[in-house]
């Protein structure tokens, strides 16, 4: 198995109130790429919230053993919270993942 951080951009169509962003930050937290080394070394944040722009990052630390795979469970996890968080794809469309690191045991 390989581990990647995945970074899903996105846009914020419906305002994100405090408690959907903490709703947000608590069901990111099991992937948050601050807790491995990956992470530590390039200092990324699981949310990254542009409210002026109306647009978000989610990075997403994922093990997989494809690239593809990689992705597909990042979308998951990413759509799962933003879910629990009151928006679905149509409040908080997300655009396409790029595979900021790498890491094989």
């Amino acid at each position: 198995m390989t581990t990647y951080v995945v970074t899903l951009p996105g846009t914020l169509l419906d305002k994100l109130t405090p408690a959907a962003h903490a709703t947000l930050l608590r069901e990111l937290s099991p992937a948050d790429p601050r807790h491995t080394a990956l992470g530590e070394a390039e200092d990324m944040d699981r949310l990254t919230l542009d409210e002026e722009n109306s647009t978000f990052v989610i990075r997403l630390e994922v093990q997989a053993a494809t690239t593809g795979e990689a992705e597909t469970e990042a979308r998951r996890i990413a759509e799962t919270a933003l879910r629990a968080a009151g928006l679905d794809e149509n409040a908080a469309p997300m655009g396409p993942a790029a595979l900021s690191g790498i890491d094989t045991e």
